[in-house]
């Protein structure tokens, strides 16, 4: 047996709204080198999930460890500085912030963690200099290096999700939360959001947990998955195994479907 710690580890989680169940005693380990796609129908409690992990919830019951260390209860931002980044569903930029400066921004999360070296002036220069050389590495990652003096506003949407993508990195994250990288997109920028999401499993070894609906791209990208349906998991493993399970072609295509 591994005594290797996972990346991830949740167990029990549960977040009600009301009396509305919306995750219900969810738990599993994530293994380091891995892209995990979390997976479901409407309601079914992929978002609330994300958002407990992130830190923009808390849940009633139950616990996540990151790295083997518990997350619970702590900020979004405090987080974010542990190792875990999240992008959005929605493209966030800012108007008359160019590309380069939202990344080097981005980078700035992990110095607002030790603000004490901040009034120091040779770290707050460290920190500065870090940030711009990790946004012009960043820059050729992403391929938008061309853009990179750009108001990000002006960006098509497919490159404002790059863009979104490039700023949780600037963070030097160890696992990365992509909240339906695809939303939006056409199929020309959903094959690019596929293969940068793969580049940063595998070329920078990050790994990623991603919601999305397209199950075209899960099933093509992932090394698991874990499905929901009203806030429970209903199937859990390899792309193969989960696409044939009764439990999911129910939950996604009804009985007569399932039978």
């Amino acid at each position: 047996m591994s005594n290797t710690v996972p990346r991830l580890s949740v167990r029990d989680l549960r977040r009600t709204f009301g009396g509305i169940v919306a995750v219900n005693n969810v738990s599993f380990d994530l293994a380091a080198d891995h892209i995990t796609g979390l997976i479901g129908p409407n309601g079914a409690g992929k978002t609330t999930v994300f958002n407990l992990l992130a830190g923009s919830l808390t849940p009633d019951s139950g616990t996540v460890a990151f790295e083997g260390k518990s997350i619970n209860g702590l900020s979004a931002s405090t987080i974010a500085r542990r190792g875990i980044a999240r992008c959005f569903q929605s493209a966030t930029v800012f108007r008359n912030v160019t590309v380069r400066d939202h990344i080097v921004r981005a980078g700035y999360l992990k110095a607002i963690g030790r603000p004490l070296d901040l009034l120091k002036r040779r770290s707050l220069a460290n920190h500065k200099k870090a940030a711009r050389d990790r946004a012009e590495e960043l820059l050729d990652f992403l391929e938008l290096r061309h853009a990179a003096d750009r108001d990000a506003a002006t960006l098509a949407y497919g490159h404002q999700k790059i863009l979104g993508v490039g700023m949780a990195l600037a963070t030097q994250p160890r696992l990365l939360l992509a909240d339906e990288p695809a939303a939006g997109l056409n199929p020309v920028e959903t094959t690019e959001m596929t293969e940068l999401l793969r580049r940063v499993r595998y070329d920078r070894g990050i790994d990623v947990l991603l919601v999305e609906h397209d199950l075209r791209l899960v099933m093509k990208l992932c090394d698991r998955i874990i499905a929901l349906n009203a806030g429970a998991i209903i199937a859990d493993g390899p792309p193969n195994v989960v696409r044939n399970d009764q439990a999911f072609i129910t939950a996604y295509l009804g009985a007569d479907h399932a039978s």
